[in-house]
C-alpha cells in the first residue's frame, strides 16, 4: 500500500526504522507537524506539512506529533492527531483519526492529540536522549520542556528523566540527502511539469507583457498537473533580471529586453528549480548571447564535474574559472585570469554559489562541508546546476551596450554509480534552441 507520493508505507516505515537504529537504544525522537499560519486575521496561509514530518510519514495534516522510541516492545512509532469530527470535517475536509493512522499510514500505535499532554512525559522516562529540532517552533519547544520538568520532578520516586538534548537535523538531514529511486521519480515529475510551464511562458511574451503575465502562465501550468510553486516565482525583464530574488513581478517586458525566469514546480512535497533566460522578441542581440553562451559554457563546466567522488565545491570552481575567463576575454575585466579569481573581482558580476541541494525543500538539507572540506560527491544527491551573469544597470565602469543584462541558466541533477542525470535536461537551454522554440511560437 502506498500514499498519495506514491511511496510505499514499507518505504516510510524503514525510514523511520533507519533513523532510530542512528539514533540508537535509550533515545526518543519527537516531531512536531507544522504550524498552521495566520494570513490575516481569520484566513490561513495553504497549509504545507514539515519537510521532515512529510518524509517520515506522508502524513499532510497539522496538529500532529511524531514519536520514535527505538526498541519499545508495545510499539516504536506512534502517532499523536486529531480525532475524527465530522463537523469539522464538513468545514475543513476529512481527517485520518488516530484509527486512520494506524490503518493508512502503518504506525505502530495513534493517540489523540489532545492526549499528548497526558501521555508523553511517560515516554521520556526512562529515555537518555531526546532528539528534537529545537528552536523551530517556539510554542512546541516551551512545552517539551513542561513534560521534561515533569518528569524530572518524579526523580525521587525513580523516575529516570533524558539528561541529553540533541539536534534531530543532524541525523535526518544525513539521510534525506540520499534520493532513493521513488523520490527521484517524484522530483522528476516535479522537473517535467516545471519543463512545460517555462515553455509556456515562452511563447507568451512578447514586447508590452508584464512580468505577472508571464508568472500566470507558469503557475497554470503547475496546477493544471496537481503542482504548485516550490518557491515564490521569478520573473524579471530587462534590468530586474539582476535583482537575484527579485519578487515584484509587475514591470512590463519591451522589445530588446531579456526576461529572466527562476519558477519551479513542487509535486508531492517535491521540487524543481530551474532557471531560463530569454529575448522579449525572440532574437538575442550579440551582447546577450555573447554573455548567454559564456554561462552555458559555465554551466558544462560545472556539469562535467558531477560525478561519484569529485568534491561538492569543484562544480563552483570548474563554472568560477570558465565565467572570469570569459568575462576577461569580452573585456568586462581587466588582468590575469588567477589573480581576478584570487581577489573575487568576478563576484561584481557572479555573486552567488553554483547551486544548492534540492528535494523536499527547495533549498534541501545536507551538509556540504565534512570536517572543513567541500564532502565528496555520492549517488543519489541531488543538486542545482545555477551559473549567472548580472550586469548592474548603473555600472559606468563597463560600456552601455552591457550594462542591465542578468542571465541565469539553472538545471536540477541527480548523482548516478556512473554520472548524473539531468531531470530538466528536456527544457530548451542553448541559445538557439530557446530562439527556435519562440520562432515556432510565434
Amino acid at each position: 500500500m502506498s500514499l498519495a507520493t506514491g511511496i510505499t508505507l514499507s518505504s516510510y516505515a524503514k525510514r523511520r526504522k533507519q533513523l532510530m537504529r542512528i539514533a540508537g537504544d535509550d533515545a526518543i525522537l519527537i516531531l512536531a507537524a507544522a504550524p498552521e499560519r495566520i494570513r490575516s486575521r481569520d484566513t490561513h496561509y495553504p497549509y504545507r506539512q514539515d519537510s521532515d514530518f512529510w518524509y517520515l510519514t506522508g502524513f499532510a495534516e497539522p496538529e500532529a506529533v511524531l514519536v520514535l522510541i527505538p526498541g519499545r516492545r508495545h510499539g516504536e512509532s506512534l502517532l499523536f492527531c486529531r480525532e475524527r469530527d465530522l463537523d469539522r470535517e464538513g468545514w475543513d475536509g476529512p481527517r485520518f483519526g488516530p484509527e486512520g493512522a494506524v490503518e493508512k499510514l502503518g504506525m505502530d500505535d495513534a493517540y489523540p492529540i489532545d492526549d499528548l499532554d497526558e501521555i508523553l512525559p511517560g515516554l521520556l522516562e526512562g529515555r537518555t536522549r531526546v532528539y528534537y529540532h529545537f528552536g523551530r517552533d517556539t510554542e512546541f519547544d516551551l512545552k517539551l520542556i513542561g513534560w521534561l520538568n515533569r518528569v524530572r520532578a518524579q526523580v525521587r520516586q525513580g523516575a529516570q528523566p533524558p539528561h541529553e538534548f540533541l539536534e534531530l537535523g543532524h541525523l535526518l538531514d544525513e539521510l534525506r540527502l540520499f534520493k532513493s529511486r521513488d523520490e527521484v521519480k517524484l522530483m522528476q515529475r516535479a522537473a517535467d511539469i516545471s519543463v512545460e510551464a517555462h515553455r509556456a511562458a515562452m511563447r507568451a511574451t512578447r514586447a508590452g507583457v508584464r512580468e505577472y503575465e508571464l508568472q500566470a502562465e507558469i503557475e497554470r501550468v503547475f496546477r493544471r498537473h496537481e503542482a504548485e510553486p516550490a518557491y515564490g516565482s521569478i520573473v524579471g525583464a530587462g534590468a530586474n533580471a539582476c535583482v537575484l530574488h527579485y519578487r515584484a513581478n509587475n514591470a512590463q517586458a519591451r522589445d530588446g529586453d531579456l526576461v529572466l525566469i527562476d519558477a519551479g514546480a513542487e509535486y508531492r512535497g517535491y521540487a524543481a528549480d530551474i532557471t531560463r533566460t530569454f529575448p522579449v522578441n525572440g532574437r538575442f542581440s550579440k551582447e546577450q548571447r555573447a554573455l548567454h553562451d559564456l554561462v552555458g559554457a559555465a554551466q558544462q563546466a560545472a556539469l562535467a564535474q558531477a560525478r561519484p567522488g569529485v568534491a561538492y565545491e569543484a562544480g563552483h570552481v570548474a563554472a568560477v574559472h570558465a565565467l572570469t575567463d570569459g568575462l576577461l576575454r569580452l573585456g568586462l575585466l581587466k588582468g590575469k585570469l588567477d589573480k581576478n579569481i584570487a581577489d573575487g573581482s568576478y563576484k561584481r558580476y557572479y555573486r552567488h554559489k553554483t547551486g544548492h541541494w534540492l528535494g523536499l525543500d527547495v533549498h534541501d538539507v545536507g551538509e556540504y562541508r565534512i570536517d572543513g572540506e567541500s564532502r565528496l560527491l555520492e549517488p543519489g544527491m541531488a543538486f542545482t546546476i545555477e551559473p549567472g551573469l548580472y550586469i548592474p544597470p548603473d555600472d559606468k565602469t563597463v560600456p552601455a551596450k552591457w550594462r542591465g543584462i542578468g542571465i541565469r541558466t539553472e538545471d536540477d541533477v541527480v548523482i548516478t554509480a556512473d554520472g548524473h542525470r539531468v531531470l530538466t535536461d528536456k527544457l530548451e537551454r542553448s541559445a538557439d534552441e530557446i530562439e527556435a522554440l519562440m520562432a515556432a511560437s510565434s
